[in-house]
């Protein structure tokens, strides 16, 4: 347009105020906004308001964010409009009126609404503030700067976020961002910013990143300070690489009248999402300092809620300003108890209290209190004086608030006839509060956890239908100082309670509070905040210098003002106090004393800031006691204190009411990163321990949680008292990954088919099984408990034997009865046997509410397992059954249960006719129960990716295609030609990996843009496949990480012990390696996930180097980082953790590219990063091993450059310098007679062959830079492993070891660790064998027997044979010879060691008695497997390897 002459008619709001007047005709460009175009004036612009009434709300608000913009950098009187009269202005366009209104109401002043007039006048004003400033400079050379304020930090956020995320949007929390580095360079007043929040808000615009709009996209993840920085540094304010912000210094005007040079360094302090203390030592910047602490937030808290419920005005001075207040305020205001305006630039609150008015906001809208204690528990007594009865009052807080305890005050409501319910956990919000006022008299209060639950009731009872006489119970009332406060606050505003005293004079827990309106007065001045003031006092205290607090003395109403004289001054500080201030003087660093014990039940608060003095104190420990509260505060204060201090090397003790913190000396102290818990007083009082911590440092994160109380925290640290502060950790995420709904909500994840996700659960956690009547529980479970040790309970069988008959008992009381009786049993055995049991649950279990809530409940502590089965089995079993019949047809019970059986189970494994259900079973378990060892990603590790359409065409060739490979990659969305397999389909094909091989699956949905094959908008689908996935016990689950971060944070939050991989895919090579798109990927998907996946495509060699380097530099969490693409295959054989693999037996490749395990060790020796090595067996005689051809055809199998060669030797001598010490020593076997002699020659011996005393293996290992042979044994390892394969001990079980040579002690040490109660051992002499029973450890609990009879009459569990087999016999002709008497033990273990003859006397006795028979060939490859994996740090080709093995010792 530029050269001709134009009008411009703006349609929204943001036209309106901002891009219509300015006359620019610029375009955006990827490096910054309007970077490209000219200045072209319009010849006039016409606004027309009426359009407003078309747009739908969030584009009113993106206008409304330049309007408040404009009045906060110029016009003071506006800004006050808009924060008075928000609602007004709103209702202009939003209101059902104005939408409603004819079509010519608002054209002429007769018609114009106020609050029309009200819209009119702030666009009016808007639009002259920019006019003006465009009429005096219209190339933006200084003035104009300043309409760009919050621009500079909003556009930033604004390239990442658009489109999701409006302009204005961005821009409102650039504003906030942007006046905090005001309030750093410049001093500008919290109460400013605390004005702007409430304005913004007060028109529905985020005004932090964590905001929930912001917080549900995935690309949020992408927002890091270095990534705004990098942003930020193309904008056309700038000057050079210096940074241009515009800074206000009061609502209404700027610093200077353009925008002000900021230093990277401050722009990252605020941003950042962490911070870094430095310490001061030896010498503090700031030796003598004067600080005013923010208004306390109790008595804030306490004053607005005095002043709203009072009739009249009442002006507060001194209030805090912070997200608690806010909390509060905004609460007030949504139930019109209160409206509240400003004066004297805002330092004054004045609060328009409404009398005692209550209403329940419109729509029942939730009234949202965030982590704000104070304001939850006392909203909910406000929320019982709302008297419609035929309205109620929903209050909601985040996922914290939604654990803090608020039972005790809602059974004292409900006690006096209010209506409160529960939304979701019982004794925690969220609540519903019906209508029809408190009714009074008296109540009865437990006051031994809070006492908040206290002032609550006591701040509303005047206003209760009768006078209240509040009684407190429960024992020792917690934090009596706050109960003060709020009855001298309550006098202040003209209510007197009186508290009763006893017949003894002494004062009692009851008071009695008359019904009353308060009076407020004109003006109420808040105290500053006594346990904000300890802060700085402690850090006087810890560095030797001296602070001066001038609003806190001991005329406070405030118990933390006791911390300076009743802390500090006995741990050796010179402290001196007035009425109304306090200064402390530290002694010399290092001479703090400790007090042994201190109660510190008057200032509870404060007890952090005691622990972190008492941490460097000297002079043994101190005891805190009287805090047993603050385990229900923000966090349970006293476990963190406790895990925090021991990273700095302080020792704690937790005790019932505290906490015992011994010293440490100051240059013992460790440098640490602090998890704040969200937690505003861990974060200051940790900051004052960092102030002597020892460089680099101490890192806090989360630091904006300070903002609860004292939003300038760190600024007035660095400014104020002299502490160096610091952002840190720029490259994490800005936006907190959200937390989602709790695991026990089945459709946290997705709506499909909801139900729960495995928990973190222990290994001995009791499994229950529920599924249709005939899904096969009973006989599943039954085989699962002997396999794990466990005990079996079928509930159906325990009914019978309190009952009677189940078809009698239904017969005679009814289904109801029975269902009734069937809860109170689950009940009971959920509480008698929460550990080592199975219980298998009947199938109607599920019909009941009362039942799903104990098994959802259930799930989140221990195992819930929906066995399935298909519908025609269950009809084909149960057509022969003699169970009582449904009285409705079997499917449509099965379709009804069905969902009911989802919901209230975590895991899920198929029983089907080809399947062994146990084994699936227990494979499954083993994730869920954290019993599966981790993928070792120290060396390469591989996963093959699965791309048959059908798993069952797999299974022939498995053992070939998973040859050297640590897991299975299951690639879902391959399993269906649209990508979108059902999830019966998919448990079936998982469950069919899970019967063949114990190899880990790593479970991919892979999408369409990521390179797979599943539709790009299927999000619901998508999810209800990955949390099939954690249900089906996978122990690897990728997850995409363009997905929805919601749902991304709700799999991370269900993962149980399952590994979570987040991947992403750059399929046409639009994001470089060098990009910072790349590394904010990265720094989303540590936030994500356990691994980082990134795969980018390469087209030149070039990309491959810009990788590695990437790779490098990325070292947070594990990085599989991968090009695409012939050119990017160098990539996949220089990545080392768990590169993706094919294979030639595969169908296809799951990515251009691939190469084979083979193909990838063949590249690395060519690259000489595989250097070729020599392995051989020493010993003699040997000349028949078949160790060579166990080994050398492993080798072969994965493309190694290795060989393995007898060495046959009967000395060792020169055995170091000819082989061990040779450089290309790639490992040794050791047999006869070398097992002892070889430790000479060794570095290191491993524990277990110092023990065992017997070498069998060699392993060369690099030990800081220098090679060391280490010593080990695996014949223990593989007699361990074939056993417990087998069977699991029963408690106090016994076993035989025969034979008192060769491998014994081997065998001896391996059922030790089985777990075997007593070891008897029998030799052809018995005293050998009572020799070698006295030698062992007497911890294994070895005794020598003379006869297999004697060790027969102890019923052994596991039979170890360690004779040769011409030794041996069935018929008495040897001195030991076997008979079934011996295993008589049911489901017991025999193994060999003796591997010729394969069938041995001792393994035809034991199979003949139906016990397992582990022949010694399977020993011998055992141990050789373990050889392998030590040596080559991949897991052998197992099956491959045995065939072979097999074949030639069967030869």
């Amino acid at each position: 347009m530029r050269g001709l002459k134009f009008v411009q008619i703006p349609t929204t709001l943001l036209a309106m105020v901002d891009s219509a007047v300015g006359g620019k005709t610029a375009i955006d460009h990827p490096h910054g906004k309007n970077l490209i175009g000219a200045f072209h004036q319009p010849q006039f612009v016409f606004v027309d308001a009426a359009f407003l009434l078309t747009l739908p709300p969030r584009e009113f608000s993106n206008g409304m964010a330049e309007v408040v913009k404009t009045a906060a950098i110029w016009d003071a009187a506006d800004f006050v409009k808009l924060e008075t009269e928000s609602e007004a202005i709103r209702s202009a366009v939003l209101g059902d009126e104005a939408r409603s209104a004819p079509e010519q109401t608002g054209h002429t002043l007769a018609t114009r609404t106020v609050s029309q007039s009200l819209l009119l006048d702030v666009i009016r004003g808007s639009i002259g503030v920019k006019a003006h400033i465009v009429n005096i400079d219209e190339k933006e050379t200084g003035l104009r700067n300043l309409v760009n304020f919050g621009h500079s930090v909003g556009h930033a956020i604004e390239a990442v976020l658009t489109p999701e995320i409006l302009h204005g949007e961005c821009v409102s929390i650039g504003m906030i961002l942007e006046a905090e580095i005001a309030r750093v360079e410049h001093g500008l007043p919290q109460v400013a910013i605390g004005r702007l929040v409430r304005c913004l808000q007060a028109y529905d615009l985020p005004v932090s990143l964590s905001d929930a709009r912001i917080a549900a996209l995935s690309k949020a993840q992408e927002l890091t300070t270095a990534r705004l920085l990098d942003i930020m540094r193309v904008d056309k304010k700038n000057a050079g690489s210096a940074k241009k912000i515009v800074l206000l210094s009061r609502i209404g005007a700027t610093v200077e009248e353009r925008a002000s040079t900021v230093s990277d360094a401050v722009i990252a302090r605020v941003l950042a999402p962490a911070a870094t203390v430095r310490p001061v030592l030896p010498v503090p910047v700031a030796t003598h300092t004067t600080l005013v602490t923010p208004g306390s937030k109790s008595i804030s808290n306490r004053a607005l809620l005095l002043a709203a419920l009072a009739g009249g005005t009442c002006r507060l001075r001194n209030v805090l300003y912070s997200d608690d207040t806010q909390v509060m305020m905004n609460a007030l205001r949504t139930l019109r108890s209160a409206d509240f305006t400003f004066e004297d630039g805002g330092q004054t609150l004045v609060v328009h209290g409404h009398g005692g008015r209550v209403e329940a906001p419109a729509a029942d809208e939730a009234i949202y209190l965030q982590n704000a204690g104070t304001a939850a528990r006392f909203m909910t007594a406000v929320a019982c004086l709302q008297r419609d009865a035929a309205r109620a009052i929903e209050l909601t807080g985040n996922k914290r608030m939604q654990q803090r305890p608020i039972g005790a005050l809602v059974d004292a409501l409900r006690a006096n006839g209010s209506e409160v319910a529960y939304r979701g956990a019982e004794g925690s919000l969220p609540l519903r509060i019906g209508g029809g006022g408190l009714r009074g008299g008296r109540m009865t209060l437990a006051a031994d956890v809070s006492s908040q639950y206290v002032s609550a009731i006591l701040l509303c009872a005047p206003y209760a239908t009768e006078p209240v006489t509040l009684e407190l119970v429960g024992g020792k009332v917690i934090s009596q100082p706050y109960i003060d406060m709020t009855l001298a606050m309550m006098a202040s505003f003209g209510v007197q309670v009186e508290r009763e005293r006893g017949a003894d004079g002494a004062l009692r827990d009851v008071y009695c509070v008359p019904r009353a309106t308060y009076q407020a007065p004109a003006h109420y001045e808040v105290e500053s905040d006594a346990s904000s003031a300890t802060y700085p006092l402690a850090l006087a205290a810890i560095t030797g210098t001296q602070c001066t607090v001038p609003t806190i003395g001991s005329s406070s109403l405030q118990g933390d003002a006791r911390f300076a004289t009743d802390v500090l001054r006995p741990m050796g500080c010179t402290v001196e106090q007035t009425a109304t201030s306090t200064t402390v003087t530290g002694p010399p660093p290092g001479t703090l004393r400790q007090l042994g014990t201190v109660d510190m039940e008057p200032m509870t608060d404060a007890f952090i800031t005691a622990a972190v003095l008492f941490a460097v104190a000297q002079g043994g420990a101190t005891r805190i006691t009287g805090i047993a509260n603050q385990r229900v505060k923000e966090t349970n204060r006293i476990r963190a204190v406790i895990d925090e201090l021991a990273k700095f090397g302080v020792a704690t003790r937790e005790w019932d009411d505290g906490i015992e913190v011994s010293g440490v000396a100051l240059s013992a102290l460790r440098s640490a990163e602090v998890h704040c818990y969200d937690d505003h007083r861990i974060a200051m009082a940790f900051s004052v321990l960092g102030a002597v911590a020892p460089l680099p440092g101490m890192t806090l994160l989360e630091k904006r949680c300070v903002e609860k109380t004292w939003p300038g925290w760190w600024d007035d640290l660095q400014l104020r008292l002299g502490v160096v502060v610091s952002g840190a950790h720029l490259d994490a995420p800005l936006v907190p990954v959200p937390s989602y709904a709790p695991a026990a909500q089945a459709a946290a994840l997705s709506p499909l088919c909801p139900s729960l996700t495995p928990q973190r659960y222990a290994p001995e956690a009791t499994v229950v099984c529920i599924g249709m009547r005939a899904s096969g529980k009973t006989h599943i479970g039954r085989l699962l408990a002997a396999r794990l040790g466990h005990v079996f309970v079928d509930a159906d069988e325990v009914f019978a034997q309190r009952h009677g008959s189940l078809n009698a008992y239904v017969a005679t009381h009814g289904w109801p009865a029975f269902r009734a009786a069937e809860a109170e049993l689950l009940a009971q055995l959920l509480r008698e046997a929460p550990t080592g049991h199975v219980l298998a649950l009947g199938g109607g279990i599920v019909e009941t509410e009362a039942c799903r809530a104990q098994l959802q409940a259930y799930a989140q502590h221990g195992p819930v397992v929906h066995v399935v089965r298909s519908l025609e089995t269950i009809e084909a079993f149960l057509a022969t059954s003699d169970r009582p019949a449904y009285g409705e047809p079997i499917a449509d019970v099965y379709a009804r249960r069905i969902p009911y059986f989802e919901a209230c189970s975590s895991l899920e494994m198929l029983n089907a006719p080809d399947l062994d259900g146990t084994a699936v079973l227990a494979r499954t378990l083993a994730t869920a129960r954290g019993q599966r060892t981790p993928v070792d990603v120290s060396r390469a590790s591989y996963f093959v990716s699965l791309t048959f359409p059908d798993v069952r065409a797999a299974l022939p060739t498995l053992d070939e295609w998973t040859a050297g490979a640590d897991m299975i990659e299951v690639r879902v969305d391959l399993l269906d030609p649209a990508g979108t397999p059902t999830l019966a389909h998919v448990r079936e094909q998982v469950s069919l990996l899970r019967n063949a091989t114990p190899l880990p699956l790593l479970y991919t949905v892979r999408s369409v843009s990521q390179g797979g094959r599943f539709p790009e908008a299927e999000e619901d689908l998508y999810f209800a496949l990955v949390r099939l996935g954690l249900r089906l016990g996978c122990e690897y689950i990728d997850v995409e990480l363009h997905r929805s971060a919601a749902r991304l944070a709700a799999v991370r939050a269900q993962r149980g012990h399952a590994v979570i991989i987040a991947s992403s895919h750059d399929t046409t090579g639009a994001v470089p390696w060098t990009s910072t798109r790349m590394r904010a990927l990265y720094a989303q998907g540590t936030r994500v996930g356990d691994y980082v996946k990134l795969v980018g495509t390469a087209r030149t060699m070039a990309d491959n180097l810009h990788l590695e380097a990437f790779r490098a530099a990325q070292t947070r969490v594990p990085l599989i980082a991968l090009n695409m693409g012939a050119e990017g295959q160098l990539s996949r054989v220089l990545n080392t953790v768990l590169t993706p693999v094919t294979h030639p037996a595969l169908p296809a490749k799951a990515a251009p590219g691939q190469l084979s395990i083979a193909e990838i060790h063949a590249a690395r020796h060519l690259l000489g990063l595989l250097p070729a090595r020599r392995f051989a067996l020493l010993g003699t005689p040997i000349a028949h091993s078949l160790s060579p051809l166990l080994h050398n055809t492993g080798f072969a199998l994965l493309g190694l450059p290795y060989t393995y060669a007898l060495h046959e030797c009967d000395t060792l001598d020169g055995i170091d310098t000819a082989l061990l010490r040779a450089p290309d020593f790639g490992g040794a076997s050791v047999t006869i007679p070398h097992k002892l002699r070889i430790m000479q020659y060794l570095d290191e011996i491993a524990p277990e062959a110092q023990i065992i005393g017997a070498v069998n293996t060699v392993i060369p290992v690099e030990v800081e830079g220098r090679r060391v042979l280490r010593g080990d044994n695996t014949d223990w390892q593989a007699i361990h492993a074939l056993a417990a394969a087998r069977i699991t001990l029963p408690p106090h079980s016994t076993v035989l070891v025969v034979g008192a040579g060769g491998s014994a002690r081997a065998a001896l040490y391996a059922m030790h660790t089985l777990g075997a109660a007593e070891i008897l051992l029998c030799n052809r002499t018995y005293e050998k064998a009572e020799a070698l029973a006295d030698a062992v450890p007497k911890e294994w609990r070895v005794r020598a027997v003379r006869t297999l009879a004697d060790a027969a009459a102890q019923r052994p569990a596991v039979v170890v044979g360690n004779v040769p087999a011409d030794g041996q016999s069935l018929d008495g002709t040897t001195a030991l010879s076997f008979e079934e008497a011996l295993f008589a033990h049911p489901g017991g273990v025999a193994i060999d060691m003796a591997y010729k003859p394969a069938d041995t006397p001792l393994l035809q006795c034991a199979a003949a008695c139906g016990w397992h028979a582990v022949p010694g060939i399977a020993i011998l490859l055992e141990q050789g497997f373990r050889q392998f994996a030590l040596w080559t740090h991949a897991p052998p080709p197992r099956r491959p390897i045995e065939r072979t093995v097999l074949a030639a010792y069967a030869s």
